[in-house]
């Protein structure tokens, strides 16, 4: 089962988020940017779990 990479931030709705952006996570896969994982003290406001950085994606290069 793969994550859900969302694209924007629950707090503030920054969409700045694409797949290889840097993100914080929750096991429940809340998304949050770095200022408000950083202003939330790394603890999801939804789940009360810790917030950790979320995997980036990388691409590929075409064979």
């Amino acid at each position: 089962m793969a994550l859900e990479m969302r694209g924007r931030c629950e707090r503030c709705e920054t969409t700045e988020l694409p797949p290889d952006a840097d993100a914080r996570i929750c096991a429940y896969e809340c998304t949050f940017c770095v200022a408000c994982s950083e202003a939330l003290h790394a603890i999801c406001p939804n789940c009360g779990g810790e917030l950790v950085p979320r995997p980036r994606l990388l691409r590929k290069d075409p064979a």
